[in-house]
């Protein structure tokens, strides 16, 4: 009976994860790839990651043409892309890549293309970079992320801008809300990129977050930053 439950239970969370990622199919895409064969060129962007290695991402990273990038709500997302129907330049197997910067429209990347521009070492484990560019498929997976969701604090007493990183589960954040020790749940505005604000003096207060991804989860993490923390200092809360 507990074998059965067990099995039962295995096949709910494949349908949950089938239905939220959409792992039962592929889309169509383009890939291209920036930088050098040690992925340089992966700092700063425009989900305002400023470094990308120290964040947790690594070099599996990826920018996304305009229609994927959602104006910045796309930040955070996690895809497996392939080679697709290019047997003269495709590789076997595929790549798990977090999206962490915008490919600016312009050639490839103008709308409504659906592009990944790639780091260099991780184009080359699905092709040849002498191909430049390649048709791909792609889908979202979970992003499994090591650790909790990081909070950066910057602004100034009466502004709080807040970069949110290292994001599990569907990755892509959707909305955030944010309580003082003495203040009720506020909800935040997505300023740009990975960055929410909220016109609130929240100095001298402990901070908790709300942040609910684009699959309608939500995480609360109570008393992240304690009533003294800092400007420019990064908090830690819970995962997905």
């Amino acid at each position: 009976m507990a074998a059965a439950g067990c099995t039962l239970t295995i096949a709910v969370m494949a349908l949950f994860f089938v239905g939220v990622f959409g792992e039962e199919g592929w889309s169509s895409a383009t890939a291209t790839f920036y930088g050098d064969s040690n992925g340089e060129g992966t700092y700063g962007g425009a989900c305002g990651y400023e470094d990308i290695a120290k964040q947790v991402y690594g070099v599996e990273t990826t920018a996304l043409s305009t229609p994927l990038f959602n104006d910045g709500l796309g930040c955070g997302a996690c895809f497996e892309i392939q080679c697709y129907n290019t047997p003269q330049w495709c590789l076997p197997g595929s790549i798990r890549v977090t999206a962490t910067n915008l490919c600016p429209p312009g050639g490839i990347c103008s709308p409504p293309n659906k592009n990944f521009d790639l780091t260099q070492p991780v184009f080359a484990k699905i092709a040849k970079k002498e191909a430049g560019n390649i048709n791909v498929q792609y889908r979202r997976v979970s992003c499994a992320k090591a650790g909790g969701i990081k909070f950066v604090l910057k602004g100034n007493p009466n502004f709080l801008l807040v970069l949110i990183y290292n994001v599990g589960g569907a990755g892509d954040i959707s909305s955030v809300r944010i309580k003082g020790s003495n203040t009720n749940w506020t909800p935040m505005t997505h300023n740009w990129g990975a960055n929410w604000n909220v016109n609130a003096e929240l100095v001298g207060q402990s901070l908790s977050f709300q942040v609910t991804t684009s699959d309608g989860r939500s995480v609360q993490s109570d008393n992240v930053a304690p009533s003294n923390w800092q400007f420019g200092q990064t908090y830690e809360g819970k995962q997905f």
